[in-house]
């Protein structure tokens, strides 16, 4: 029997209430009757095998609780599938505020909103003492939109802890040469950057995109709106929080493009805080363009999805397989599992090519199958 996967997470919010809750809803379950994995198995780990050492949020709300508790106070508001989750020994410790909390947030009311606790905030000592005394295998990145600042200080913590780095937001660590080459001077894993939902907004609107380049149909403008009423969608009503965020989500749907799109003929990000909707999230998406003799067509299609559970039947994986990097030594940039799970990779591929090359990272195969897919890709001139 392996031993459990030690994970630290950063952002005790929707998304890291839905890992939570899938770890003990799956644990224990018969592998040919469940519903919502990609994989029941990676390298032995089941996804039971995971289990929270270390947690850091911001909200007063939240701190000094057992993880099984947070994970269901205010602001989260995700949908409850497993309500008994049984105490972690974890207790929420306060985190580093830096950027990760956006003034426009102190307008709305406590439900809705974060309540920045006042408590003494640690430097990267501290949280590097927490880790190591931990003995995390990984630190998992939940930070709000915008937290540029405090994503490094945490990936600069995991680094000098010994621990890898799951970027599930849209701060580009993984796909920023030089933290790349410090991950993997360290010799250790990194996976990123900005989580791609299991079955969302991003994955429809790119293999729309990618099946009217196979089909030969011109895609000629696109937008994708999304409303929500998280605190994901609160948080990014700041627009000058974004810049990161519009450039991942449109970067993911212009790397499977016949043609590149002229930047006034795509529009791809968040639209609108609607608060009723709570961790509902509506997609809005548009096609337009031509098909034979140029002759035109349009799609329209509305995608509704509850955001973190989505989210987390992502992570599970991802976790799984920066473990699965650890136990095989492997550091740096774990490029097949990055391409397949996140919006803005170091190195963009096609999901069936991104699928196909995370299957052979798990078996082992990946470099073989990569340098096969580089060569297929420079045959069809790309690069």
């Amino acid at each position: 029997m392996r031993e459990k996967i030690r994970i630290a997470i950063i952002g005790v919010g929707n998304c890291a209430s839905s890992l939570v809750q899938g770890i003990h809803y799956y644990r224990g379950r018969d592998p040919q009757d469940v519903i919502g994995l990609m994989h029941w198995d990676i390298g032995g780990y089941a996804p039971g095998d995971i289990e929270v050492v270390a947690a850091f949020d911001i909200d007063r709300r939240k701190l000094g609780r057992d993880v099984a508790e947070a994970i269901f106070a205010p602001p989260n508001c995700t949908t409850v599938f497993c309500a008994e989750v049984p105490p972690s020994g974890t207790v929420v410790r306060m985190g580093r505020v830096l950027d990760g909390y956006s003034e426009h947030m102190a307008d709305y009311p406590d439900a809705r909103t974060f309540l920045v606790a006042d408590a003494p905030q640690p430097d990267q000592a501290e949280v590097v003492r927490v880790l190591r005394e931990a003995r995390a295998d990984m630190v998992l990145n939940y930070l709000p939109v915008g937290s540029e600042e405090a994503t490094r200080f945490y990936a600069e913590c995991a680094l000098q802890a010994g621990c890898g780095f799951v970027n599930n937001m849209p701060v580009f660590i993984a796909s920023d040469p030089a933290w790349a080459k410090r991950f993997e001077a360290a010799g250790l894993p990194i996976i990123g950057d900005d989580i791609k939902a299991q079955f969302g907004a991003t994955i429809t609107h790119r293999a729309l995109t990618d099946l009217c380049r196979k089909r030969g149909v011109t895609i000629d403008r696109t937008y994708q709106l999304n409303t929500g009423g998280n605190t994901d969608f609160l948080n990014m009503l700041n627009l000058a929080r974004l810049k990161s965020k519009k450039r991942s989500k449109t970067e993911a749907v212009q790397s499977v493009a016949a043609i590149r799109f002229d930047d006034e003929n795509i529009h791809v990000g968040p639209s609108d805080y609607v608060a009723w909707q709570n961790d509902n999230k509506v997609c809005f998406l548009r096609l337009e363009g031509r098909m034979f003799g140029d002759v035109p067509f349009n799609l329209e299609l509305r995608l509704s999805v509850e955001d973190s559970p989505n989210s987390a039947g992502v992570a599970i994986d991802m976790i799984r397989c920066c473990k699965l990097a650890l136990d095989r030594g492997e550091g740096g940039v774990l490029y097949p599992p990055s391409a397949f799970f996140c919006k803005h990779p170091p190195v963009q591929y096609t999901d069936d090519d991104a699928y196909r090359l995370t299957e052979a990272f798990i078996d082992g195969t990946w470099k073989e199958k990569l340098a096969e897919v580089a060569a297929q890709r420079a045959a069809a001139g790309g690069t």
